[in-house]
């Protein structure tokens, strides 16, 4: 399960690297893939080349292909103007279009919630996260979006699983997050080690000393929000 590459390439590559190693002959793209990262083409080639592959759509997938749906800031809208110039219309198109959440095997998997993907569940249990889950009827509800990777059961039995982010962790590891689901059903998480320096450095080689760019590049080196 990849969630949240965010245009690096060389965490994905890592993550996919440590996948196969372990035998994953399966892909569940939870979305966000391009905006914000230094490679937005490169990643989506990458992604692309997978094998039995579902993918559905993340947020900034949305606002790239409907920007004026984006916070009018204008960091983000540069940001996404700069990805959409790097990924070329039909690819904006295409990411735009990919259903928003799916049920494979009896597992929910949504980029956020199954109510919004922008509204997500927190590793502590919060007043929100009935209304979060909109009556969905699986046992187990699989997003992402925060960036933050964990598991919780509910105490109705429903199992919350966030494989965290691989290509921009945001809880203080820098390594690449991700989960596989096991024959069994068990989930397990994994973290990758790459040159997230070497990530970090390529925006500001790619995009200069735009803000957005700077914002990614902090957050890369710091694995903070």
């Amino acid at each position: 399960m990849l969630y949240d590459v965010h245009g690096n390439v060389l965490a994905l590559k890592a993550v996919l690297e440590d996948a196969r190693d372990a035998g994953a002959d399966r892909f569940l793209l939870g979305g966000d893939y391009a905006l914000f990262g230094p490679l937005p083409a490169e990643t989506v080639d990458v992604l692309r080349a997978l094998p039995h592959a579902t993918w559905i759509r993340g947020n900034v997938d949305r606002w790239c292909a409907f920007p004026e749906q984006a916070d009018p800031a204008d960091l983000l809208q540069r940001a996404i103007a700069d990805c959409q110039e790097a990924l070329g219309a039909d690819t904006v198109a295409e990411l735009g279009a990919l259903e928003e959440q799916i049920v494979l095997d009896g597992t929910r998997y949504c980029h956020a919630s199954p109510v919004s993907d922008l509204e997500s569940f927190m590793p502590e249990p919060a007043d929100h996260d009935e209304r979060l889950l909109g009556g969905a009827g699986e046992r187990r509800v699989v997003f992402g979006h925060t960036h933050i990777q964990f598991r919780r059961l509910r105490d109705d039995g429903i199992e919350l699983i966030n494989p965290g982010s691989v290509g921009m962790p945001l809880d203080g590891d820098q390594r690449a997050a991700y989960a596989l689901v096991r024959e069994d059903g068990a989930v397990e998480f994994r973290r990758v080690g790459y040159d997230h320096e070497r990530s970090a450095a390529a925006l500001g080689e790619r995009f200069g000393d735009v803000a957005w760019a700077a914002r990614s590049e902090r957050r890369l080196l710091s694995a903070q929000f």
